[in-house]
């Protein structure tokens, strides 16, 4: 989304103790209570420790506006696939994923537009045209090793091929997870194409664990040696490498070529007829906020969405390291957003999943 983008980062662990207590009795019920607001998201935000972003950010919000935050997590497709389910008897308030999911949530008619406070530091490339979704906080896709058993990571995809990793390498399910797709877009970006990508695909399903609907999963099994490599973020991860010590990241390259990667930010949209629409355009400009934002470094582990945001901490010094050298390229998600399904049916022949 950007050719720059070290816009710094920092920790994020942890576990949120919000329940995801949704009303079964509709709409008009759960609109009478004026001191709530539902959130649908993709994992990543919420630390297992309850130190992640997520975690103060609905912590401070309630304290300062008297609203409780419900909090349901899943993969991004999950996430569209529910809010959709329950388009004639909405429960969420605010929708976040990662693209594409959340063009194909507004495109599925789910998203109202809502420009929050401080969407206007937000670069274009990461907010809709029409105010229907804008980033909240900034990510990049990426993978992780086992630092203990592979000091230096495969540099290319082609390594992964090899007979050592047989049952070493596990990645999410494209068209489920977020970054399971990502998978998908940047194999097709370095392999030059969808035939060629699902051809090396198709390879390396003989290594492959199987499929997982969450990304979030992986890390911790990276971690203990179950898996040697793994897809994930650079937030997510970054957070997580801080209780789990053999947590690298690392983004291969194709053989002769760089390594890549491409922005995969957390966006946040309105959902159409959203029972509390009220609470929801609060905790939107609230999670743009100054503090917040500065909050996405400092306590996230991810880059913050305004551009007026600069973080300097020790986490933002290491993350600018990371990905110095990676090539940034961006994805064409209107082409991603309308044959993503097309994709994922590619990927799925080619893999026998």
């Amino acid at each position: 989304m950007r050719k720059n983008p070290l816009r710094p980062v920092a920790a994020v662990t942890g576990a949120l103790a919000l329940a995801a207590t949704l009303s079964a009795c509709g709409g008009s019920s759960a609109a009478s209570d004026e001191k709530v607001v539902t959130v649908y998201s993709a994992d990543g935000l919420k630390g297992e420790n309850g130190d992640g972003w997520y975690d103060k950010v609905f912590k401070d919000f309630e304290k300062k506006t008297g609203i409780k935050v419900e909090y349901v997590e899943g993969g991004s497709g999950e996430m569209v696939q529910r809010a959709v389910r329950e388009k004639t008897n909405t429960q969420a308030d605010v929708l976040v994923t990662l693209p594409p999911f959340i063009q194909q949530a507004d495109a599925k008619g789910l998203l109202q537009a809502y420009e929050p406070a401080g969407s206007d530091q937000v670069e274009s490339a990461d907010k809709a045209s029409d105010a229907k979704w804008t980033s909240v906080v900034n990510n990049y896709f990426g993978f992780v090793h086992n630092t203990k058993e592979l000091k230096t990571p495969p540099a290319t995809w082609e390594e992964l091929l090899d007979g050592k990793y047989k049952e070493k390498i596990q990645y999410s399910t494209p068209g489920v997870a977020g970054d399971g797709t990502a998978v998908l877009i940047k194999a097709m970006h370095d392999f030059g194409g969808q035939e060629p990508a699902m051809a090396y695909l198709k390879k390396l399903q003989a290594n492959n664990v199987g499929p997982s609907a969450s990304t979030g999963k992986l890390a911790p099994k990276v971690d203990k040696g179950e898996l040697l490599a793994a897809n994930g973020d650079v937030q997510m991860n970054y957070a997580q490498s801080k209780d789990m010590p053999n947590l690298g990241i690392w983004f291969p390259a194709k053989a002769g070529g760089k390594p890549t990667t491409f922005a995969l930010p957390y966006a946040a949209g309105l959902v159409t007829k959203a029972p509390h629409s009220a609470n929801g355009k609060k905790l939107l400009d609230f999670m743009l906020a100054e503090q917040a934002q500065k909050d996405v470094s400092a306590v996230g582990g991810g880059f913050p969405a305004r551009k007026d945001i600069e973080a300097t901490d020790a986490n933002a010094v290491a993350l600018t390291k990371l990905m110095d050298g990676v090539e940034v390229f961006e994805p064409d998600w209107s082409d991603i957003a309308a044959n993503l399904d097309s994709y994922v049916d590619a990927w799925k022949t080619a893999t026998g999943s």
